[in-house]
């Protein structure tokens, strides 16, 4: 696969192009240390895909974070690779940061944009994101920042993450009411067995509207790599467990022979088949997969090479059908 050979799609109506699979930064400073980091964001990028998606808030979680050690990571890779230019830069705000701040009030995310431009070491987001709605705040008054963010040159468009297709909706009327910037994205939970929550109101919405899609968990946790298929594989990562829980069952070892199946026939990995399942479908812009090794990258990459037959397509589509 050339760079020349990574296709450009429409980010939704904010007149940016991307390639059909974006990185995320979720690992970065996390379960991806500096050098990795720096190693996979430079194969991502020199191979001719360009967005790149992270939060203010990851990692958070990790023992001993505040939040904002991705952003900062990924701001001393720009500074040290020069390629903040070839990079289509999405982050979000709303989640609780170490500081306890969250929330999409106008302050905090006045607040909040001051302090990812300076970590990420640029003067604007390509993709400013609502990581979460926030029923507390009124969605004018969110919009209302954003749009003087835009004015300000400092942001260019604006996504929404885990929102529902009524809260969407809402959004979408105070823009057109009230003359303000719409959510041109959506960044929702989407991959072969998560289905349902996105197909049954979102995506007939979000097609319906032009917005963008770039989807999270699409390897679900890993588990369409084929990785996890008993009790006894679930000790392989610090996410096994949750695994268990949720996709070790008659319908998630359907879909991986389904998989299985694909792949062989195709010549590739499952990872490849689950992701080229996703970029093929008409809502999809970009499905998000991050990745702690260059390894793991080429294997994610190589998705979008994969040209599925419609037969294929359907037996996957039987496999993982939630209705």
């Amino acid at each position: 696969m050339s760079s020349l050979s990574v296709n450009r799609r429409p980010l939704g109506a904010s007149g940016i192009q991307v390639a059909p699979l974006a990185l995320g930064g979720n690992v970065f400073g996390w379960t991806a240390d500096e050098e990795t980091s720096f190693k996979v964001l430079d194969a991502f990028i020199d191979r001719g895909f360009n967005l790149v998606d992270t939060a203010n808030v990851y990692s958070a979680w990790a023992p001993g974070h505040q939040g904002g050690e991705s952003e900062t990571i990924i701001g001393r890779w720009f500074k040290k690779s020069g390629k903040r230019a070839k990079t289509i830069l999405a982050t979000k705000v709303g989640m609780q940061m170490g500081d306890k701040t969250q929330g999409l009030s106008k302050g905090n995310i006045l607040r909040s944009v001051e302090d990812s431009l300076k970590r990420l070491q640029t003067d604007h987001i390509d993709l400013y994101q609502s990581h979460k709605d926030d029923p507390e705040v009124p969605l004018e008054e969110t919009l209302q920042a954003y749009d003087t963010l835009i004015k300000q040159g400092k942001v260019r468009a604006i996504g929404a993450s885990n929102y529902t297709a009524g809260r969407l909706a809402q959004a979408l009327e105070t823009s057109q009411l009230h003359k303000l910037p719409a959510y041109v994205t959506l960044q929702p939970e989407y991959n072969l067995y998560d289905r349902e929550g996105f197909e049954k109101e979102l995506e007939p919405f979000c097609l319906k509207h032009g917005i963008g899609v770039i989807g999270y968990y699409a390897l679900a946790s890993g588990f369409l790599t084929g990785k996890y298929r008993s009790q006894a594989d679930l000790g392989k990562s610090v996410r096994g467990q949750g695994i268990g829980k949720k996709y070790l069952n008659d319908r998630g070892m359907k879909i991986l022979a389904a998989l299985d199946e694909v792949a062989s026939a195709q010549q590739t990995t499952l990872t490849s088949i689950a992701l080229a399942w996703l970029i093929q479908r008409r809502s999809v812009t970009a499905p998000i997969v991050s990745a702690t090794s260059v390894d793991q990258l080429e294997q994610v990459m190589q998705s979008v090479d994969v040209q599925l037959t419609p037969e294929q397509v359907k037996k996957l589509d039987d496999a993982s059908a939630w209705s």
